[in-house]
């Protein structure tokens, strides 16, 4: 029974991400659903924009707190290890649901782009991103990312290890190709209103200290991530800065 309920927990996770993020793809383009982004504002700015701050704040502890080494060790003394990722899954799929249905529109104009091409253009950029991220996540494992691959092994008990130490295609480009993605998605905006620049604003900060916290903790366990990093870009592709095929591979940080 236990093997049945983790197995059920981890394909429910699963299935809470992918509806969170087709959501999430209407929710910030602002596309065919009646709450999005830049609904209209109900609550006066104030109140909005200390709400809106708390969720976001909410978002980053939860995302970085939970990646953490330390936490890792604590919930695994509570939960089998196999169901640890899943359960980042899970909890992170709440906390992006959250966030979307108490988020406060609070109006206000940064840019407007009225050509119809320049319209479409930064379409095709925020589509780009999450078919940047959505890549990304399949050139390492996806299924191990999260947490499918772990959870079955431990119901058919079978012994898991990570997969094999990679360097796959855009990980050679830059060291954060779905942090990448995330970045388009949030700035290619047609419209950037104030509530969608405090939103993106926020994520963005919270994707720099998040990247830095990550790489701490990957330079501590993989020897080679200090020559991955000097070889490859953290965000922005370079024409310069590239990984010698030669050279030992690191694994990916969003695997860990």
């Amino acid at each position: 029974m236990k093997h049945q309920f983790w197995l059920a927990f981890g394909m429910l996770s699963y299935a809470l991400f992918l509806l969170t993020v087709i959501y999430a793809m209407a929710f910030f383009g602002n596309l065919y659903v009646a709450r999005t982004i830049d609904s209209v504002a109900v609550v006066p700015l104030g109140e909005a924009l200390l709400i809106n701050l708390l969720l976001l704040l909410l978002f980053g502890l939860q995302h970085s707190g939970m990646a953490r080494p330390a936490f890792k060790r604590w919930i695994g003394r509570l939960i089998p290890p196999a169901a640890e990722r899943s359960t980042y899954v899970f909890v992170s799929s709440i906390t992006v649901v959250a966030l979307m249905a108490l988020w406060q529109p609070m109006g206000g104009l940064v840019w407007q782009i009225d050509d119809p091409v320049g319209i479409v253009a930064v379409r095709a950029v925020y589509f780009g991103g999450w078919a940047v991220m959505i890549t990304a996540t399949y050139l390492i494992d996806h299924w191990e990312l999260f947490g499918i691959r772990q959870i079955v092994a431990h119901c058919l008990e079978r012994s898991y290890k990570p997969q094999p130490f990679v360097v796959p295609a855009l990980y050679r480009v830059v060291r954060h190709p779905i942090y990448m993605g995330w970045l388009l998605i949030l700035w290619a905006s047609p419209v950037m209103t104030v509530t969608h620049f405090v939103a993106a604003l926020g994520l963005t900060i919270y994707i720099l200290v998040g990247i830095r916290l990550e790489e701490r903790d990957l330079v501590r366990e993989f020897r080679c991530y200090r020559q991955y990093r000097r070889k490859v870009p953290m965000l922005i592709p370079s024409v310069t800065r590239r990984l010698d095929p030669r050279n030992e591979p690191a694994r990916s940080p969003e695997t860990v």
